[in-house]
């Protein structure tokens, strides 16, 4: 199977990336690079998938359709999974435009790729973010009409392309929603990441709130693990992917307190109104539909997201987390 997974250097990007590699699919990756966090992360990243043997990498944006269709035409592509996206809520606030170029434009050029160039299947990564107002735990069924953040609206407006490509052309376009995401070389501006560099480097954890908000916490692996198993979903079909529990910021950080032997210095600030005050994944149709369950729960996450900072230390400790 030959795969073009788009977002490769992002955080569920690289590992989606390996694990298709190491299954033994051609995978060409690609990625704009662009600098909406620090690129050191996404180097390092793109380092570690250039050494493994059916990885190819081509510097490109999504939303330039002129790129894409030139790789289309090059590459024949059994699908395509997008990771391509401009994420994170409080971001969205400040460029918004940045937002839609990528998650919406991005995706509706990919879905006219594959519609034009014979390939059946485009899998979307979609977000927790949805569910605001939602009872939990959260299931797929649950309104998504009313999001907080320009970050879900854009992610909402790819998943109605997703259906209407799959109505008007018959592509396969399953839309996976991801609960928080983390693990080793995440995201900077998701709390995992922060909480570990600001706890280990003595600084203030900054938290929006009271941090009694929790979240449904996903290990990175298991992420990918789902991500691929959707290639076998006919159809638009949406499924959620998390950790099928909640934990409550101030919990998550004294187990990195435990896990780095180091005292957090809390400073909180007001909460923000594009937040949701808790996340929780309903994963029976994930179980059901994908055989699929999560392996790694928060403390053995935790655990390995705090070994990779130790050794990776001397530069992750400057990226910028604020």
């Amino acid at each position: 199977m030959r795969l073009l997974v788009a977002g490769c250097a992002g955080f569920v990007g690289w590992k989606v990336s390996e694990l298709g590699a190491s299954r033994g699919y051609e995978v060409l990756g690609v990625d704009s690079l662009n600098e909406a966090y620090d690129v050191r992360l996404k180097h390092w990243r793109l380092a570690r998938l250039q050494e493994l043997p059916g990885f190819q990498f081509e510097q490109a944006d999504i939303a330039e359709r002129r790129d894409l269709d030139r790789l289309f035409e090059e590459h024949r592509f059994d699908a395509v999974i997008n990771l391509a996206a401009r994420a994170g809520v409080r971001q969205s606030l400040s460029d918004p435009w940045a937002y839609y170029q990528t998650n919406v434009i991005g995706t509706l050029n990919l879905l006219t790729c594959c519609r034009d160039h014979g390939v059946g299947r485009l899998i979307l990564a979609s977000t927790s973010s949805l569910y605001a107002g939602a009872p939990l735990p959260f299931d797929e069924d649950r309104s998504t009409d009313r999001p907080l953040s320009p970050y879900a609206a854009s992610k909402k407006a790819a998943e109605v392309l997703c259906h209407s490509y799959a109505h008007l052309y018959g592509l396969s376009t399953p839309v996976l929603r991801y609960f928080t995401v983390y693990g080793p070389a995440g995201r900077p501006d998701m709390s995992p990441f922060r909480f570990v560099q600001w706890i280990s480097e003595g600084r203030p954890v900054v938290i929006y709130g009271d941090g009694r908000q929790s979240r449904d916490f996903a290990y990175v692996d298991d992420i990918a693990a789902g991500t691929l198993a959707a290639l076998e979903l006919p159809g638009y079909e949406v499924v959620n992917l998390g950790s099928e529990q909640q934990i409550p910021l101030l919990e998550m950080i004294g187990l990195i307190e435990e896990l780095t032997g180091r005292q957090a210095v809390l400073e909180h600030l007001p909460a923000n109104p594009a937040d949701l005050p808790a996340t929780w994944a309903s994963i029976e149709k994930a179980k059901a539909r994908l055989g699929w369950e999560p392996r790694v729960m928060i403390r053995e996450g935790l655990a390995r997201l705090v070994e990779w900072y130790r050794e990776n230390r001397s530069w992750a400790k400057d990226i910028r987390t604020d």
